[in-house]
């Protein structure tokens, strides 16, 4: 659906046109089969990942390239944010906070490529990766815990009276995790996307005397640079303080 923009001079602008799905050979429908545009920039950010966290890092020099430097300074960013945030029993499920964390900040950065495709803007992605994380805590916190993770739910600190009526509350918020996980990330990701699509329609249409529109892409796209790190961070460090609820149930 185009959200469309019209200015003085009859200009349409349709910001959310970068969004939609399309096949990557001709133009029939799309099955779950299909390769789209979408599928071609997920493999893209999983062949970088493995050029920075494989390759780069295959020398292992005592002397670290710039490679190695950047995949050394992200493992030891994500091992001590899983081990300060969800404790130290938490480290065997760094490899997968570590996979999450690169993969949504290489689609975040791809994104911001011209003529890319971002595919973290579109809700179907990452309310996959919220399930995912949703599910996995609470598998683990009954593997982990048993019936005793349903403690997560009592706050037994609170007067008797309120402790029912808080358990809904609980039990509300938890099943909520990942409807605001994945809209936190698609909805930012996507609305900063949109308003560059906006300045960059008015000043192909002012022309010589786009200066305006072109210092707001600029400011614009340096928020969504820093943007692009930080909803990764969040959805990440979100994953951990779930994973320590998972790990360590009880108010």
């Amino acid at each position: 659906m185009a959200a469309e923009a019209a200015g003085p001079s009859g200009l349409q602008i349709h910001p959310m046109d970068q969004f939609m799905i399309k096949p990557l050979f001709g133009n029939g429908e799309i099955a779950f089969y299909t390769p789209t545009n979408v599928t071609l920039w997920m493999a893209l950010a999983i062949v970088a990942i493995v050029v920075l966290m494989v390759v780069g890092t295959s020398s292992r020099a005592i002397v670290p390239g710039r490679r190695q430097s950047v995949a050394e300074m992200a493992y030891g960013f994500i091992y001590k944010m899983v081990e300060d945030v969800a404790g130290k029993d938490a480290v065997g499920f760094f490899p997968y906070i570590m996979t999450l964390f690169m993969f949504i900040v290489f689609s975040n950065f791809l994104g911001l490529l011209p003529m890319s495709f971002t595919t973290t803007s579109h809700i179907a992605v990452t309310a996959v990766l919220a399930m995912l994380v949703f599910l996995g805590v609470t598998i683990i916190g009954f593997v982990k815990n048993g019936v005793s993770f349903l403690g997560l739910f009592w706050v037994s600190s609170a007067p008797l009276a309120l402790r029912p009526i808080l358990a809904i509350i609980e039990v509300t918020s938890y099943f909520v995790r990942p409807v605001s996980h994945s809209i936190r990330l698609a909805g930012n990701v996507m609305a900063g996307h949109a308003v560059i699509k906006v300045f960059a329609g008015f000043a192909g249409a002012m022309g010589i005397g786009a200066i305006l529109p072109i210092g707001m892409i600029t400011a614009v796209y340096a928020l969504e640079v820093l943007v692009a790190f930080i909803q990764a961070y969040v959805f990440t460090i979100l994953t951990c303080v779930y994973l320590k609820d998972a790990l360590h149930p009880s108010h």
